[in-house]
């Protein structure tokens, strides 16, 4: 029994590793940054943003913001109870930490509704055709391992303390 959690923790604690290293920093708008003008809907598609990755948000500090908000604050174009990330630099790095829809826009006036709004679907692992880690074999009772797909950190973590291993 021990010989197979161990086994089962290996595999877990590589799964982690492989996906910290695969995290990626997506620059939004590409070259074209965080300004009026850009359609980020086209620029987000066909992007797989999954758990762990960062939006680098790159702007004149005086005359943008990069907000997160709710979906219906999205949708009006509205930021009012939103929180702002660090706006300062001119360089925001918004990491992914947790799945589903993540919402941005611009509080300045008339630039959310000049397009200015930013929606990402995050994803706990990537789909195996975006560099996705799964990982097979057969633990040390001969029993086949379950694939696992690069795992968040959060969710392995949790299988090592139900494991006894942490």
């Amino acid at each position: 029994m021990a010989a197979n959690a161990s086994s089962r923790a290996t595999v877990l604690l590589f799964a982690v590793y492989a996906s910290l290293a695969s995290a990626t920093t997506y620059t939004v708008g590409g070259v074209h940054s965080w300004m009026t003008g850009v359609d980020y809907a086209d620029w987000a598609s066909g992007k797989t943003f999954v758990v762990g990755d960062k939006l680098l948000f790159s702007y004149v500090r005086t005359d943008h913001t990069v907000t997160k908000v709710s979906k219906s604050e999205y949708d009006a174009c509205s930021g009012s109870d939103a929180k702002s990330e660090d706006n300062t630099s001119g360089l925001t790095t918004v990491t992914l930490a947790t799945p589903g829809m993540h919402y941005f826009i611009c509080i300045m006036p008339d630039h959310c509704a000049g397009g200015m709004k930013l929606v990402v679907n995050v994803s706990v692992t990537a789909s195996a055709g975006s560099g996705g880690l799964e990982v097979t074999g057969t633990n040390a009772g001969g029993g086949l391992l379950v694939p696992v797909k690069a795992p968040v950190v959060a969710a392995a973590t949790v299988a090592l303390i139900e494991l006894g291993l942490l």
